[in-house]
């Protein structure tokens, strides 16, 4: 299962955890929706890697989204990359096309 994994994550995994995986974990983690061909993912890697570099302590699942992929559907992301901040498998906040590591430290710095 991917849910348990902590620290930064850089490949997307074909398979993605489940709805019922997500809303198991305990403590913090960061979903991170995107496609390993989206040029927007790939331009928030580095920030998006800096940062899980200094919250190790944080989950970080990295979701391959797309056509066909429930997950993201569930969560309604709509544009990547997007990442979901949850608190115990709950949504507490989340960002939309982010490009700068200050607007992923203003997510966790609001809500961790």
């Amino acid at each position: 299962m991917h849910a348990t994994q902590i620290g930064f994550n850089p490949e997307y995994k074909e398979e993605s955890p489940s709805l019922d995986e997500i809303n198991s974990l305990k403590g913090m983690a960061i979903l991170e929706f995107g496609a390993p061909w989206c040029g927007h993912c790939q331009a928030s890697h580095d920030s998006v890697e800096e940062v899980m570099k200094e919250n190790l302590e944080l989950t970080h699942i990295k979701v391959f989204d797309g056509k066909g992929k429930r997950l993201g559907r569930q969560f309604g992301v709509k544009l990547w990359p997007t990442l979901v901040l949850l608190r115990d498998g709950q949504e507490v906040a989340r960002i939309v096309r982010f490009t700068s590591v200050d607007e992923i430290h203003e997510l966790l710095d609001s809500n961790v």
